[in-house]
């Protein structure tokens, strides 16, 4: 019943996905000033550590165990994982002739709770973005710590934990089975979710000294050109991963992702032109991670054509919705509201107009394709009840944490250099380059042979 092909697919999407951590880490660090890139680089790393931990301990029986409590969390059967070699998950066939669970599709338990991990690992990464320069360390550790326990492992089990599939008679989460909403790798789970905790860290920790004055200019663009590279192809193991066979679906997948985010970064482009009158390489980056934040909910729903709108959609929407912040008055430093949240709602939105089952006949046909308001409206209900929960529990968790004196670094670490002051190092040696002061300012005046023989 194994299937092989379909195993060693999932594995290596597991792995692209675990790349788009570090891809992140890239992507945010570029963005922040030269003092602060190592504490964002190990706000992303360090997701890789607690949430890895965590979900082997109970995390993935809390997001896919069966269900404990009205389609709202697992139970712990998984806990520890002790009870997972050699076990298979799948869905059955119903033929004919018939065959018995789990089909002729089975993977390998573990090979799917690590597919999984992955995501559960960068979805709070992403929120990090929302407060860079102005948190503690430890504080974000903990509130990682926190966060997934009772915002994703919850989420997840809503909306990726399906009846039928980790065991014959296995009862998943409430949006993906009572509900019906379509979300094929995420956007509700991972965007929306991460997007609405961001908007509540950044008002729960305010604002940095000198902002909106001072903004911060990135101070590596390459460095960000080359995390969005990295998210992008990681990102077709998160997509084409998520039909959890090397298949059609998988196909439709990959093909959705590459073309969404095409026409993503075009419109982003677009806006930039018309508004400032230059593209900028900052916008395209964006730009793709937009359209790539987009097409996640609808890649395995919707036709190629589909897809380009969704990323010209969400590529416009999410250029224009960057401005919000300055007009709201919150203090988003890398733009995970406009991004990811903006994002999150367009692409799990728009799947209520393009979706089309000649695409997949597992999902539905939208308002564009004859199926009326019925998805549309299911699908903006798994999308304000994914933001609801979100924003309201991240708002509660970050308070405390704040409280309690362990979020906001102090005055001092945060003009000064956050890196210094939260790790006790620096991202770069300028005393070494090229002759340069410590102020990467000022050049030292080379040392004659007439002043070497007075000293």
């Amino acid at each position: 019943m194994l299937n092989a092909g379909d195993t060693a697919w999932v594995l290596v999407s597991a792995a692209l996905v675990m790349l788009m951590t570090p891809g992140l880490a890239f992507f945010y660090g570029g963005m922040v000033r030269a003092k602060s890139v190592l504490n964002m680089l190990m706000m992303n790393f360090i997701a890789l550590a607690i949430v890895g931990v965590l979900w082997v301990l109970f995390g993935f029986s809390l997001s896919f165990g069966d269900d404990a409590f009205g389609g709202l969390v697992g139970n712990l059967d998984y806990a520890g994982l002790s009870d997972a070699f050699g076990k298979l998950v799948g869905l059955a066939s119903s033929g004919p002739p018939a065959v018995p669970w789990p089909g002729p599709d089975a993977l390998p338990l573990l090979a799917f709770c690590m597919f999984q991990l992955m995501f559960a690992i960068i979805t709070p990464a992403l929120i990090s973005g929302a407060i860079a320069d102005r948190a503690k360390f430890w504080g974000w550790t903990l509130f990682v710590a926190i966060w997934v326990v009772i915002v994703y492992f919850p989420v997840a089990h809503w909306v990726f934990s399906f009846d039928g599939f980790t065991g014959k008679d296995a009862v998943g989460g409430w949006i993906a089975n009572q509900l019906k909403a379509l979300d094929f790798a995420g956007g509700t789970a991972v965007h929306i979710n991460a997007g609405a905790a961001g908007l509540a860290l950044a008002l729960v920790l305010g604002k940095r000294k000198g902002w909106p004055k001072d903004t911060g200019r990135p101070h590596n663009v390459p460095f960000v050109l080359l995390g969005a590279s990295l998210l992008w192809f990681g990102w077709y193991g998160f997509n084409a991963g998520s039909a959890l066979g090397a298949n059609d679906l998988a196909g439709v997948a990959f093909t959705n992702t590459t073309v969404a985010t095409a026409a993503a970064v075009l419109g982003w482009l677009l806006v930039e032109q018309l508004k400032f009158g230059k593209p900028t390489t900052l916008g395209a980056a964006s730009g793709a991670v937009a359209g790539l934040v987009a097409i996640t909910p609808a890649c395995g729903f919707v036709s190629p054509l589909g897809s380009i709108a969704i990323g010209v959609i969400a590529g416009v929407l999410c250029a224009l919705a960057i401005s919000l912040k300055f007009r709201l008055g919150f203090d988003d430093s890398l733009d995970v509201v406009g991004v990811h949240l903006v994002g999150g709602l367009v692409g799990t939105i728009l799947i209520g107009f393009f979706a089309t089952k000649s695409v997949n006949s597992a999902g539905a046909d939208g308002l564009f394709y004859g199926g009326g308001f019925k998805q549309l409206g299911i699908q903006v209900v798994a999308a304000l009840a994914v933001l609801g929960y979100s924003f309201i529990m991240t708002f509660i968790i970050g308070f405390a944490i704040k409280k309690a004196g362990g979020f906001r670094v102090s005055t001092e670490h945060e003009v000064g250099g956050i890196d210094e002051g939260q790790h006790a190092e620096s991202a770069y040696d300028f005393t070494g380059m090229g002759g340069l002061s410590h102020s990467n300012t000022v050049p030292v005046k080379p040392v004659t042979k007439l002043e070497e023989s007075k000293a």
